[in-house]
């Protein structure tokens, strides 16, 4: 299993000023869903940010994403290992599949894979 991108995700009731803020350090905008939004570097794209307000799927918050190039077989390896699974694995509309897990400091870990 091959990790692509691992982005900190911060909960944010004011995605439009973190966007000002974060752009004043040279980030762009490269997705807004309206509750989500990601900045990353145009000099290097995989340097992002995410800001959420509250998730459009699941009941908690994220900590950190991790996307995967077989998200099925981390959730595979998770299940196996007895991790605790706070958000099943599924396809969300806006084109991934991901799952969430709590790590052993107690932080949930989005693990996403791009259809």
């Amino acid at each position: 299993m091959e990790i692509r991108r691992v982005v900190p995700d911060i909960r944010s009731e004011a995605l439009e000023e973190s966007r000002d803020f974060y752009g004043r350090l040279g980030f762009v905008e490269v997705m807004n869903q309206g509750w989500v939004m990601t900045l990353a570097s145009p000099s290097n794209p995989t340097a992002q940010v995410t800001f959420m307000g509250p998730d459009a799927t699941a009941a908690v918050h994220p900590d950190m994403s991790i996307e995967v190039d077989d998200v099925d077989a981390a959730y595979a390896a998770m299940v196996d290992a007895g991790a605790e699974v706070l958000h099943p694995l599924q396809d969300e509309a806006w084109g991934v599949r991901r799952f969430f897990v709590r790590d052993p400091n107690g932080r949930v870990l989005n693990i996403v894979g791009h259809r």
